[in-house]
């Protein structure tokens, strides 16, 4: 009797695991006169009567839309336990999501807030308003995400960095950031114009919702120590979080139960405005 308890407990647990749904969407970008491709995930309420908020998850270098869910199998549970829409987009092995000024086939700024938030809002049911968006990201997606947020508020309420890249001119050979902005001693005008802690100055003042956490033990600790120090004199309000940890999967999948916290306490209030 115990072991069929067990076997039906176990069965329905494995519903509720994959109750949501993932989907594999070609989104045409004209800036870059590709289809690219991105992975959407929605949750076991999913339908056209309710209006969902959505999280836009960023992959990091040298990956591709198939790295949260591949890594991160929780996300599933995790998009129906929040009620909320995961998009998960291809990046670019190296695009560090802003459009190249070097490099016209790479405009990944263009596609991730242009074109792909309209591909979504208009074939899925969403909070079509900046109360229901929310972006993050890991390491070179961790960038993108407090790029992205920074240059489009409009877009994005709120918007969290794990590991992020928020500050790579340390790092003027790695990651291919040279081809996407020239060689840093020949333009460091391009450098210095796309790096998050340089775009402050754009967000005082702005009601932006904002995470982020680094490992005392990764690469990108310090320029994510600087980046918090900075928000604290331009008096930007922030969470911030450092704990150990290195540049690893281990560490970002603990990151993500954070912000999913961060960003539920964020879309309550968007659901509260709306009635939904």
């Amino acid at each position: 009797m115990k072991k069929i308890i067990s076997q039906i407990l176990l069965f329905f647990l494995t519903i509720q695991v994959f109750a949501s749904k993932v989907d594999t969407v070609l989104v045409m970008s004209v800036s870059m006169k590709k289809n690219i491709r991105n992975i959407v995930l929605t949750p076991d309420t999913y339908s056209k009567n309710k209006n969902f908020p959505v999280l836009y998850l960023l992959h990091g270098a040298g990956g591709n839309q198939t790295d949260w869910i591949t890594r991160v199998p929780e996300l599933r549970k995790y998009a129906d336990f929040y009620d909320i829409i995961v998009v998960c987009p291809d990046g670019g092995k190296t695009s560090w999501y802003f459009d190249s000024p070097v490099d016209s086939s790479m405009k990944y700024e263009s596609y991730v807030a242009k074109e792909l938030v309209k591909y979504i809002d208009e074939n899925y049911s969403t909070m079509k308003t900046r109360a229901g968006r929310a972006i993050t990201g890991l390491s070179m997606g961790g960038h993108g995400a407090f790029y992205l947020s920074f240059r489009h508020p409009d877009i994005w309420g709120a918007a969290g960095s794990m590991s992020g890249g928020v500050d790579f001119r340390p790092f003027p050979d790695n990651w291919d950031i040279k081809l996407r902005l020239g060689e840093y001693s020949r333009f460091p005008e391009n450098w210095n114009r796309n790096v998050v802690i340089n775009l402050l100055d754009s967000i005082k003042g702005k009601p932006l919702k904002l995470i982020f956490d680094c490992g005392v033990d990764d690469f990108f600790y310090t320029v994510n120590r600087n980046l918090h120090n900075k928000m604290i004199e331009y008096k930007i309000p922030h969470d911030y979080i450092e704990r150990p940890g290195r540049h690893t999967w281990d560490y970002w999948q603990n990151s993500l139960k954070y912000q999913l916290l961060f960003f539920n306490e964020y879309f309550k209030q968007g659901r509260s405005s709306t009635g939904k």
